[in-house]
C-alpha cells in the first residue's frame, strides 16, 4: 500500500511558477510509475505528466510539454511537478498518482494510488 501526500500548491499570479511535491510512503517507490493529474472546476480530470521509476523517462500531455515538468527523487521517495509560465487555465486541484508497474501510461484508471490533492490557483 502506497500513501501519497501532495504539497506546494497555492495562489500565484499569471506568469509565475510553482513547484508541487508529492511524498510517498509504503511500497517500493522506485518500482512505481508516478504521475500528476489535475481537475479544474467543472471540468473532467486531465493527465498532466508521468515519470517511470527506473530511468526516469518522462511523458507529458502534448499541451503542457515544456511548461510543466515532472521529476522524481527515488532516494527521498518524492515526485515533483515544476510549473512555469502559469496561466489562469492552470487553476485546478493537482493530484499525485502511483501505479504498481513500470510501464508508462496516461490513462488515469491505470493508476492504483492517489493523494488528496493540492489546490493551485492562478490569478490573471
Amino acid at each position: 500500500q502506497v500513501q501519497l501526500v501532495e504539497s506546494g500548491g497555492g495562489l500565484v499570479q499569471a506568469g509565475g511558477s510553482l513547484r508541487l511535491s508529492c511524498a510517498a510512503s509504503g511500497g517500493t517507490f522506485s518500482s512505481h510509475l508516478m504521475g500528476w493529474v489535475r481537475q479544474a472546476p467543472g471540468k473532467e480530470s486531465e493527465f498532466v505528466a508521468g515519470i517511470t521509476g527506473i530511468g526516469g523517462m518522462t511523458f507529458n500531455a502534448d499541451s503542457e510539454r515544456g511548461r510543466l515538468t515532472i521529476s522524481r527523487d527515488n532516494a527521498k521517495k518524492k515526485v515533483y511537478l515544476q510549473m512555469n509560465s502559469l496561466k489562469p487555465e492552470d487553476t485546478a486541484v493537482y493530484y499525485c498518482a502511483a501505479r504498481r508497474s513500470m510501464w508508462a501510461t496516461m490513462k488515469e484508471d491505470d493508476y492504483n494510488y492517489w493523494g488528496q490533492g493540492t489546490q493551485v490557483t492562478v490569478s490573471s
